[in-house]
Order: C-alpha cells, then structure tokens, then sequence
C-alpha cells in the first residue's frame, strides 16, 4: 500500500474491508486485517474501522480472528456500544468443538474489559472451569480474577471461590497455580489463599511439576504456613532442600526466603541454610545478565549482615572485570570491604588501588572509598596506598583521597600526623566543592601540624569572591577561625580581611550571618571562642569498626527475595556529598548495642495512658528505607498538623494518619550529649533529621522510621511514624504531670558541661497510615533507647567525677 495520512490510510482501509470481493477471498480478507493491525502498531488512530472488524470476527480462522480479537480489545472502551456485538460471537465461539477456539474466546471475552459485559461473561467462565480441556481451564481460571478486578466492589459468589479452591488438584500445574493467582486476587481483602496443612503438602509434592516462576508463586505463597509440629517442619525443608540449591535464582532466592521464614526461630539450621546456597548465588554473580549480577550482590550484602565470614574463602570471585559497567564494580567492591581479614588484606588492596585509576571517575573514586574504610582496621598498609595515589596529581583522585583521609582521621585519629604531612600542597589540585571542603576541614582542624596550613588558606580567601559553592565558603570561615585560634600571628589578617568580604560584600545571607557570627564572637575574648568553635573530637573509646556491626537473620529474612536490597538499603552511603565529619553518624560503643539490644522492651506506654495503651502482640521491625529528606520530612509534619487540626472540617478518614502526644518517663535526660543518643536511635533504625544544638532549652529531636509490612498488624504495606522529642524543663499539663511532691524531691545531676533532669519527655507522634499497635512498639523501643543512654551517661560522668 503507497504511503498514505492517517485519514487516507483508514479510508482505504474501510473500503477494502467493505469490499465484497475482497471479503470472498479468506486470503485478501486476511492480510487486509493485517494492514489494520500494522497501522494500529504504527500509531495510526484505526477506531473508526470498529463496526467492520465486529463483522471481521465471524469467521472459521483462527489466525484472522486472533487479528480482530486484538483490535477489539484495543478499542472496546472507545466503542462500549458497539461491543456488545461482539459478545453473541464470544459467547458462540465458547462452545466451539476446538479448545483453542474456546480458551481464545474466553481470554478475550475478558479481556474487552467493559463492566457492561461481565453479566454475558460469568456463565462462560463457570463452564470453563469444567471444561475438559486444560487451555481453556487455565484462562477460565484467570478470567475470574480478572472479573474482580474490573469490579472490585463486587463480592465474588462462594461457589465460584470453593471452585477455585477444588481446582488446586487440578492434573495440570499451569491451572493449580493459576488458581493460586486467581485465589490471590479475589481474596486480596481477606489476605489471600489460606493455606492449611493439606494444601500446604499437596503444593509441596507437586513443586517440581511445575516452572521456575510457578515454583516461586508457590514458595512465597508457602511463607504463611506454620508448621504444626517438629517433625512436620523438617519434613518440609527435606522437600524443599534440593531447591535450594536450584541452578534458577528465583526458585533458589524464593527457597532460602522460606527457610529463613519458618527456621526463624532456629538459628542453627538458618545458617545451614545460607551455607548452601551460597554456591547458587555465587553462580548467579557470574550470570551474563547484568540485572541478575546486580541483585545477587544486592542479596550477599544482606547475607554478610549476619554473616561476614560466609564468603570469605570465595573473595576472588568478587574481584572486578574490565568490561563491567560500574554499578557493578560498585558492588563488588562494597562485599570485598565486608570480607577483608587478616590473611587476604593485602591481596585485596592490592586489587583495589588497580581500580583506583580506573577511566570512570565514579569507580575510581569507589575504591579509593573502599580501602579508606579497610584503613580503620589497617591503618598502615591503607595510608601507603592513599598516600601514593596523591603523587599522581590527578584531580579527582586527589579529591577522592583527601575525603576519604578527613574521615580517617576522624575515625582512627592516630593517623593524623601521617595524614597532616601528606595533604600539603593539594589545594593547587583540587578543583571540586565536596574535595575542597574536606581539604579545609582537615586545615582548619589540625592545622597547626601543617606547616603551609596558612598559605594554603590564604588562596582560599583571596579567591572567594569567585567561590561558586556555598559550602565552601562556610567551610572556610570555621577553618580560618579554628586556625587563628592556634596560630593568631599568621592568620590575624587573613580572617580579618575574610570576615570583612563575608559582612560586607557578601550577597549570601547565610554565609553573611555566619561571619556576623564569628565577629561578634571574637569580641567575647578568644577563650570564649575558643570553648565555642573547638571541634569535637571522636571518642576514645570508640573501638575499630568496619562496616555495620553484625545482625540477626531476623532483621533482614524479611527483605530477602524482594525490592528492598536492589534499592540501596544496604548500600553504604556515599560520603562525598557531606560536610564535616562532626555529623557523621558512627555507630555506638560495643556495650551501649549489646544492652540495646539485650534490654526488655515494655510493650505499653510510660504513661499508661493515650490511644495506644494496650497490649503488643508481637515484636516491632524498624526500617530506614525508603529515605526520607529533609524538605518531605517537614511538608508531611505540617500537612499532618493541618489535618489533625482541621480534621472535622475535612473529609478525611481516621485510617489515613494518628497523632498522639504522650509523656516518656526518662530517668536522666542526656541534654549535652545529643550526638550519643543520635548513634543509638540509628542503632535501633530510628533515622534523626535534626536536634536542637547542645545544651539549648527546650531541647528538641525530630526524627523518622518505617514499621516492616509483617510487623504491621493493620496496614498491609507498613507505616510512615514522624516523631518529635521535646525537654522543656517545665511542668507538665495538669493531666499529664506526676505528683508535686515527687517532682519537688527530683534532683539535679550536673558536673563538667553535662546536665540531666529527672523528668519526662514530651514526645508528639504523627503516623501515616494509621496503626495504633505499631505506633505502640515504636514508642516502647524509643523509651528504651532513651533510657539506655541516660543510664551510660550516667555512668560515664558518675566515673569522671569519682576520678577528678
């Protein structure tokens, strides 16, 4: 056919449908259809040809009417009418004596989608559950969810779900899981199929009768079945152990999962478990899909959570291919930091700084990450490393090390003289904000090991009228600040010359506020300034760590085999983006984790009172994913406050959020220690977002979690708690406050800038959606954290005190 407009081309169309020569020759009749269906694909708007292709579809061909089925269900809802037509042709070619006829009519019948036609739809669907043929009992099957899904409203009729129920045993497999898919959908509101011990045994039996895809179905349908006794149980992981070791990652991931569900409570058979399919997914890191080496890294990083030392013989197999695209490389390098130890520490260095001047930047940097986060257990061999790749004066692999050196020597600061004669002279190459910011933390914080610290600074401020990044320029003001307070002499001009840009000609009203700041401050004496601007070291005691302390299978079972560890939940944050390493979260003393974790958590508020009293029936799982900003953070706290206030005059219903203000009873507030309870809620995955600065009055926390679907006894995708702590040193309202008498004998525990008050915490909770037994969870693990880490506080200043 010459090439034609749209218009023309379906006016040529319509007459060669309409054409009586044409429609006697089953032939020409045919590829004129498939004229129509190749502009259809095309893009061509081929609706108005509707009434000729309903007469298209009276016909014996099978491959014509396959053609015309799919231009009707393309078009149906833009011709309801007319498609009613179609429906005595369906409804014939139903009960034709060929079952491919008959399943094809079906699978369109309920394919045309239109709510008008599901009452001519439910009787050939009942027959076809019967039917003698396996084709059309497999589409039958399906139609029915599909029937519910184009009206949900409608309640399904018993017979047909006890049909479905009785298909189960069905010869064929494809229709016993196309039932479990159906079942799935109809019962979605009652939680799905329910699986008893019959069923249970009778998919177990039947698993190898079916698909890698069916096999999975099944395996997560399984999840929900308890096993009754001992013996039942072990039965059950003997059918299923040679799944586990399937050559199908799906059957395999989906095996795993379920027995890491059902042995949750023996920890001796989860790790059997994760020993044997270590070989499969080592193989599926081999894949030649991309996707698929993707997401076994994404899983082995969940197994080396609980496990380090699973994967420690089979490093090599993690080492990084020349062609690999970098999201890869990535990964990989992130398990080879996890199986690091002692006696393959130098062959993994060795492979990492080859990749350390890879041709992506993105990569190389990666590396250059990944050894500085080894160098907090090997030091020595790491900062060789580091120390050598500066001789290569290539911009972002300078960049690259100096972040990673200033976050070194914030976690390991015994390497601070090293790291102090080897930044010298990197200013002249770096070029990028994240770079240059953490070359001036390093300058301003131990500056006066550099000889040069001030020349160096000094490019800084004769070119910040030119400085593009914000964050450089605050960056510089507290490193030219912190080295005036050591080495006034050679700075006294420069910081004089600094604050007067920054107060005078400064467009930035941050950075101008910030200066004002500074002076202002300077005017108070230079010891004033110097209690206020010195820089919090890193704790002491604070012991070796590298990665995430270890965890239970418990904590992550339920993330396995799913979306969650392809998302970056357990993907180390990136640390170029942050500033200075005082916000960094690190993780808490061995023994503040272990008494975390080891502390009985109440189940019901401190109080006693509120919405949530009552009693929890099962454990709450926190999750920090997905994350949560800033700017959502506070947009969703307002938008909930508005509708708490305003509730009545909206239409909104109770399930959609909660809000609650409750009192905590906290022995000893830690007001000066923010930073320690910061670590220990992130601890327990209770995200901070922002605190009040330290010693301030009222003392405020705002912070975030997700509950874990399973954990959620209302919500069947888990909630969204935003809650904020708030100290104000003040009595309570009348009906919340304890007794006058009590509070009057309360003392003040205060010595060396750290301050506690025997008092309660005010602790206002906004959830979305509404889950009252979550919501009750989460507050006993918050009352537990809190006093956990007043009682360490405690502690620690009780013992200063005794040594002073």
């Amino acid at each position: 056919m010459p090439y034609l407009s749209g218009e023309d081309t379906v006016k040529e169309l319509r007459r060669a449908l309409s054409n009586p020569n044409v429609q006697s020759d089953p032939l020409r009749y045919r590829n004129t259809i498939t004229k129509v269906i190749r502009a259809m694909s095309q893009g061509v708007d081929v609706s108005a040809l509707f009434p000729e292709m309903v007469k298209a579809c009276a016909t014996v061909d099978i491959v014509q009417k396959k053609l015309v089925y799919v231009f009707l269900c393309s078009y149906a809802s833009l011709n309801p009418d007319l498609s009613l037509l179609v429906i005595n042709t369906l409804r014939k070619d139903c009960q034709d004596a060929n079952p491919m006829v008959r399943s094809l009519a079906l699978r369109n019948m309920t394919n045309l989608r239109l709510p008008g036609l599901v009452e001519y739809v439910e009787q050939p669907l009942s027959s076809g559950l019967r039917d003698r043929a396996a084709c059309v009992r497999r589409v039958a099957v399906l139609g029915w969810a599909k029937l519910h899904n184009l009206q949900p409203e409608t309640e399904t009729d018993a017979a047909v779900v006890n049909e479905l129920y009785s298909l189960l045993r069905d010869p064929d497999p494809i229709v016993m899981v196309n039932c479990l898919r159906a079942l799935e959908e109809v019962l979605k509101e009652e939680g799905g199929v329910a699986i008893n011990k019959a069923i249970a045994h009778h998919l177990l039996n039947r698993l190898k009768e079916c698909d890698v895809w069916a096999q999975s179905d099944i395996l997560r349908i399984l999840e929900r079945y308890c096993p009754q006794t001992e013996g039942e149980l072990f039965d059950i992981l003997s059918l299923l152990d040679s799944c586990l070791i399937c050559v199908a990652p799906p059957v395999m991931a989906a095996t795993l999962r379920l027995f890491l569900c059902l042995c949750s409570s023996l920890p001796a058979v989860c790790h059997s478990a994760l020993e044997r399919a270590c070989g499969p997914l080592l193989t599926a890191c081999g894949s030649s899909s991309r996707e698929m080496r993707f997401s076994a890294l994404a899983h082995i990083q969940l197994l080396l959570q609980s496990e380090p030392s699973l994967l420690g013989a089979h490093y090599k197999r993690f080492f990084c291919g020349y062609a690999e695209p970098a999201f890869i490389k990535q990964r990989k390098m992130q398990v080879l930091v996890e199986l690091v130890n002692d006696e393959n520490v130098s062959m993994l260095l060795d492979e990492l700084k080859g990749y350390c001047t890879d041709v992506n930047p993105e990569t190389a940097q990666a590396a250059i990450s990944a050894i500085g986060r080894i160098a907090r257990s090997y030091s020595d061999k790491c900062l060789e490393i580091l120390t050598g790749l500066l001789g290569l004066k290539q911009e972002h692999i300078t960049s690259a090390v100096v972040q990673t050196l200033r976050d070194l020597v914030w976690a390991c600061p015994q390497c601070s003289d090293i790291v102090c004669t080897t930044i010298e002279g990197c200013e002249q190459i770096i070029q990028d904000a994240q770079g240059r910011q953490a070359l001036l933390w390093l300058l301003g914080a131990h500056g006066e090991r550099v000889p040069s610290a001030p020349y160096a600074l000094e490019g800084f401020i004769d070119g910040v009228r030119f400085e593009g990044s914000l964050c450089v320029k605050m960056e510089l003001l507290s490193a030219a600040l912190r080295l005036f307070l050591c080495r006034p002499a050679e700075m006294q001009d420069m910081l004089g010359r600094l604050l007067h840009y920054c107060i005078e000609e400064e467009s930035d009203m941050c950075v101008r506020d910030h200066a004002l700041l500074y002076y202002r401050l300077l005017h108070c004496g230079i010891e004033e300034t110097r209690r206020f601007v010195q820089m919090r070291r890193s704790d002491p005691g604070l012991g070796v760590l590298i990665g995430r302390p270890q965890q239970s299978i418990n904590s992550w079972a339920q993330s396995f085999n799913t979306m969650q560890p392809l998302c970056g939940a357990t993907t180390t944050p990136d640390t170029s983006t942050r500033g200075s390493p005082e916000h960094t979260n690190f993780y808490p003393k061995t023994n503040l984790s272990k008494e975390l974790r080891t502390c009985q958590v109440d189940s019901t508020p401190t109080d006693g009172s509120g919405p949530c009293s009552g009693s929890l029936s099962g454990a709450v799982t926190l999750s920090l994913s997905p994350a949560l900003s800033p700017n959502a953070f506070q947009d969703l706290w307002l938008q909930l406050q508005s509708l708490q206030t305003d509730k009545d005059a909206q239409d909104v219903k109770e399930e959609d959020f909660f809000c609650l203000e409750t009192l905590i009873q906290c022995s000893l507030i830690p007001v000066d220690s923010p930073y320690s309870l910061q670590a220990a809620l992130q601890l327990v995955n209770i995200q901070t977002m922002a605190f009040t600065p330290t010693s301030a009055i009222p003392w405020k926390f705002y912070m975030y979690t997700h509950t874990q679907p399973e954990c959620s006894t209302k919500t069947a995708h888990g909630t969204l708690i935003l809650a904020e702590l708030l100290y104000s040193n003040e009595a309570p309202d009348v009906d919340e406050a304890p007794d006058v008498d009590e509070v009057s004998q309360d003392k003040t525990f205060a010595a060396k800038g750290m301050e506690f008050e025997k008092s309660r915490v005010k602790v206002t909770v906004r959830q979305k959606p509404r889950d009252e037994p979550a919501l009750m969870g989460f507050l006993s693990i918050l009352s537990t954290v809190l006093n956990t880490v007043a009682l360490q506080c405690e502690n620690s200043q009780q013992g200063k005190t005794l040594l002073s």
